[in-house]
């Protein structure tokens, strides 16, 4: 009985974690913009990581997934912020740093 009390609070203890984890970024994009091989329109956006993706969640709770490369800096992000290029066929967003933390997505193309 001891072992089964243990795992269970061992399991409630890893999924309290992981929805910990599952931090939540608001950005806004001032015009539309492309990212990775995504459109997304000017808006505010909540944004989370679930692995390898992005998940950009709009006003009315519309989703839009782009696929991202997650790296780590040496040291956290004070802000989150928004890299992006103008290009011929708009903007395009290059990087986030998610702020508070070390990750920034990098998005390809």
């Amino acid at each position: 009985m001891k072992n089964r009390s243990l795992f269970l609070v061992s399991a409630l203890a890893l999924a309290g974690l992981s929805i910990a984890s599952a931090k939540s970024y608001d950005i806004t994009i001032d015009a539309a913009s492309k990212a990775g091989s995504v459109m997304l329109a000017p808006g505010n956006y909540s944004l989370k990581v679930e692995g390898a993706n992005a998940i950009f969640t709009d006003e009315n709770g519309k989703k839009i997934t782009a696929p991202v490369k997650v790296e780590n800096a040496d040291k956290k992000h004070d802000m989150t912020a928004v890299e992006s290029t103008k290009t011929n066929d708009g903007e395009k967003i290059q990087s986030i740093e998610l702020g508070g933390s070390t990750e920034t997505l990098e998005f390809g193309e």
